[in-house]
């Protein structure tokens, strides 16, 4: 089973429907308790990085121990954002602090052609492999709406350049995040959450 978190500020309906369409079997848990039974959790995310004040200090500590227990963690878009540092959208609000690093916003020249927020579809360069983004090529194309991004790590599973290089993916050991949205990126989006099922269901054994 794998727990989509529900904080308010998830696109929740089209998650559901894209992980429905790969075979996964998804519920939202309703206290932080619940997620021991989950195989892999979701935490999606759309507008301002302030909504993450939901994952209360309960969700954050379930969330952490279960991911050491090795159960594969997946942000989206403000998901992914929560599992750095923070983010300068709202400095006072702490991310998961699962990767280094904050999130900035957007800065182009004056007369440059790039608009905020991001919105649209743009390409993808691999830095290195990795198994969130197994089998997708570089130049594929996937769909973003963001006004802040994080940085280029160590960690940094996907790259796309928009007025300057910034994560489209990141990826370590079990916990990973997509800035794009995997479940409005057709088939190339399917195809990274059915990667991250894939790994919820090697390290549950099966299930």
């Amino acid at each position: 089973m794998i727990a989509l978190v529900d904080y308010g500020a998830g696109n929740l309906t089209s998650v559901r429907k894209a992980l429905a369409a790969i075979g996964a079997h998804v519920w939202t848990p309703a206290v932080p308790g619940e997620l021991g039974r989950a195989h892999g959790i979701i935490v999606p995310g759309v507008g301002h990085f302030d909504a993450t004040r939901g994952l209360t200090g309960d969700w954050r500590a379930a969330i952490k121990a279960t991911v050491a227990d090795g159960t594969p963690l997946l942000g989206i878009c403000v998901g992914l954002q929560w599992l750095f540092d923070g983010s300068a959208e709202a400095p006072e609000v702490a991310g998961l602090r699962m990767f280094k690093g904050t999130c900035s916003p957007f800065t182009f020249p004056v007369n440059a052609r790039q608009k905020v927020p991001h919105v649209g579809w743009n390409s993808l360069s691999m830095p290195r492999p990795s198994k969130l983004m197994a089998g997708i090529t570089p130049g594929t194309q996937v769909y973003f709406t963001h006004s802040y991004a994080a940085p280029v790590i160590d960690d940094t599973a996907a790259i796309c350049d928009y007025g300057g290089p910034f994560s489209a993916a990141v990826e370590r050991g079990n916990v990973a995040g997509v800035q794009f949205h995997p479940e409005k990126s057709g088939d190339a989006g399917l195809h990274v959450l059915s990667n991250w099922l894939d790994l919820s269901r090697r390290s549950s054994g099966g299930a």
